[in-house]
């Protein structure tokens, strides 16, 4: 059989009647879950939807199958709710977060978590996707916005705020930028396929577009790493950019946006001391 997460994307359209309803519903992007039914069908070696005017229709085998995935679900819900009710201080949380935040702010509190709570292990999964919470995917979520799903709870911690970085060695060979216009006449790291950093740029005025930037990725770690050798100015986290002595913040654009920063969890997860436990720590972690 395939896996739960492809089941969970086949209930998710078969319940929804169109990818884009089932996108909205679970918070999985409509590519990932179009992928997702081609593998289940693949896996199968069956049709389990056909294209309407409406959306997706189930096939006969389709139809077949809701009812084992149905059930598959009603064993993870009741998976979920043994684990909220669970009355011990002991045992396994699952934490996923962004790869960023995983790498530069989440080890130092999994350490504190450790000393204070012995009998709390951690899984860490650092993830950029969108984990599914109420399918027990992870057991809590820290999120760089606000979750949709109506059933998840959740509670903005704080924000980080980002701040305009350059390597030393870089402002020494290249100048350093006194005004906006001075900022256009330097080298940018930009997004590959993403388009955040020009949106935010475009806000400020500044009319740029991909060609803009020489150097492109979409990777936050190893954009960080491009900044740090020297390939141009980059927007960066304060909490890595203030800490690292070989790169300088440039303040010609004061307000960059800061990114809220959620935690969010399954509701009846809440009901666990453990998890509750794991929930009061990381609530203190990030500035407010």
């Amino acid at each position: 059989m395939p896996d739960w997460t492809l089941i969970r994307s086949f209930l998710a359209v078969a319940e929804a009647g169109s990818l884009s309803a089932a996108a909205r519903a679970t918070g999985i992007s409509q590519p990932t879950l179009g992928r997702h039914i081609q593998a289940i069908e693949a896996a199968l070696d069956v049709a389990l939807f056909t294209r309407t005017a409406q959306g997706q229709a189930l096939t006969e085998a389709g139809q077949a199958l809701l009812p084992a995935a149905r059930a598959m679900q009603a064993a993870a819900e009741l998976t979920l709710t043994a684990k909220g009710h669970a009355a011990g201080i002991e045992g396994t949380v699952r934490i996923t977060a962004s790869r960023v935040v995983s790498h530069v702010i989440l080890p130092k509190v999994l350490a504190r978590i450790r000393a204070e709570e012995p009998g709390i292990q951690i899984d860490l999964v650092p993830s950029d996707t969108t984990e599914n919470l109420l399918f027990g995917e992870a057991d809590i979520a820290l999120r760089m916005y606000r979750p949709t799903q109506p059933d998840l709870v959740a509670r903005q911690i704080g924000e980080l705020p980002l701040g305009l970085y350059a390597a030393k060695s870089y402002l020494d060979r290249k100048g350093r930028p006194a005004s906006v216009d001075d900022l256009l006449q330097h080298d940018f790291i930009g997004q590959d396929r993403l388009d955040q950093i020009i949106r935010v740029m475009r806000q400020m005025g500044m009319d740029v577009g991909r060609s803009f930037y020489p150097v492109r990725c979409d990777d936050p770690l190893t954009y960080v790493e491009l900044v740090r050798a020297g390939c141009g100015l980059g927007g960066i986290l304060r909490v890595i950019g203030d800490g690292d002595p070989g790169l300088e913040r440039i303040d010609v654009i004061p307000d960059l946006p800061s990114l809220p920063v959620w935690l969010t969890a399954a509701p009846r997860l809440r009901q666990s001391p453990r998890l509750r436990r794991v929930w009061d720590i990381l609530a203190t972690a990030f500035p407010a």
